[in-house]
C-alpha cells in the first residue's frame, strides 16, 4: 500500500538537495489541478495533479504519479531537482565542448603532419 505522505526523513533529503541547487521556495509556483486519465471518482473531483514552476529558470513540472496530492507535491520538487541537474549538466557540457573545439584550433601541428598535408 502506498503512503499518503513521504516520511520526515525524505523531506529533509529533498530539502538539502534544493538547498544544495539553489531551489528556494520562494523561485517555486504551485499550484494543484485535477489529474488525467484513469482512476474514476477520485481523478474527476480532487485536485492531486501538482504543478510546480521554478520562476527564475522557467522550468514547468507536473506529476501525477499517485492519488495523493502530498505525494505528488514531494515528486514533483524531486523531477524539479532532476530538470535543474540535467540542465546544468548540459550547460557544463557545452562549456567543455566549446573549450576542446578552441584547445584543438590552436594546437600546434607536429612536423609529420605538416609533411603530410604538403605532399598531398
Amino acid at each position: 500500500m502506498s503512503q499518503t505522505t513521504p516520511s520526515l526523513d525524505k523531506q529533509s533529503t529533498l530539502a538539502r538537495r534544493m538547498a544544495g541547487l539553489g531551489l528556494r521556495e520562494e523561485d517555486l509556483r504551485e499550484s494543484f489541478v485535477r489529474s488525467s486519465g484513469h482512476g474514476g471518482q477520485n481523478v474527476n473531483k480532487v485536485a492531486t495533479c501538482a504543478v510546480l514552476v521554478h520562476l527564475p529558470t522557467g522550468l514547468q513540472v507536473r506529476c501525477q504519479a499517485t492519488r495523493h496530492q502530498a505525494m505528488n507535491r514531494f515528486l514533483a520538487r524531486q523531477l524539479l531537482c532532476d530538470k535543474v541537474e540535467a540542465r546544468r549538466r548540459a550547460r557544463a557540457a557545452e562549456i567543455q565542448a566549446r573549450i576542446a573545439k578552441v584547445r584543438r584550433q590552436r594546437r600546434k601541428r607536429s612536423r609529420a603532419t605538416k609533411e603530410r598535408i604538403l605532399a598531398d
